[in-house]
């Protein structure tokens, strides 16, 4: 019975270590993903800048539109520096929002849609969107499996024990899922 105990125990054991380095390895890939996201959104935001001063140029009468795309970078930027998940969800509704909307202005200005530059950091801008979008994808399936892991039995024993949290969900508001209405922002 002695060697069967220290058996039992071994498994035992090695059980816990495997449960406990797969919720580290989950936790790990909510990070990564979030270091990801992270990246696309620094690019963005080094990227408007140029998008704005060269929008400025052509479109003095849309300061409105200008502003509010100024002002909501600044709080992505604000958000992603704290790693606030769900504040970072709510500055880039509004962000998403106004370069809807100055995308759809700019088709206005036949000049500037036919500036060089404004269309390159336009395609720039577009593709890191798709990259931002697929990287939320990744970031909500790795919180997804994360939270799972550290509510079923019995890693919720393992996880209350060392102490893991459960990560929030990116989420952006309806608001964004909504189409911009072009018609409307031509009769503005």
């Amino acid at each position: 019975m002695g060697i069967m105990f220290w058996i039992v125990l071994a498994v035992a054991v090695f059980y816990l270590i495997s449960l406990y380095n797969g919720l580290v390895e989950v936790k790990n890939a909510v990070s990564k993903a979030w270091s990801n996201i992270d990246v696309l959104l620094k690019q963005r935001h080094d990227e408007l800048p140029k998008l704005i001063d060269t929008c400025k140029q052509y479109m003095q009468h849309e300061q409105a539109t200008l502003e509010k795309v100024i002002a909501a970078r600044a709080q992505v930027s604000s958000a992603r520096e704290s790693q606030n998940v769900a504040a970072v969800g709510r500055a880039e509704t509004g962000l998403r929002s106004g370069l809807g909307q100055l995308f759809a202005l700019a088709e206005s200005y036949p000049d500037l849609k036919a500036n060089e530059q404004f269309v390159q950091l336009q395609a720039r801008i577009s593709s890191l969107e798709n990259s931002i979008a697929d990287r939320r994808e990744f970031y909500n399936e790795s919180v997804n499996i994360n939270n799972v892991r550290i509510e079923q039995f019995p890693g919720v024993l393992v996880a209350r024990f060392f102490n893991f949290k459960a990560f929030d969900l990116l989420k952006f508001s309806a608001e964004e899922l909504t189409d911009v209405d072009i018609g409307a922002r031509f009769k503005a």
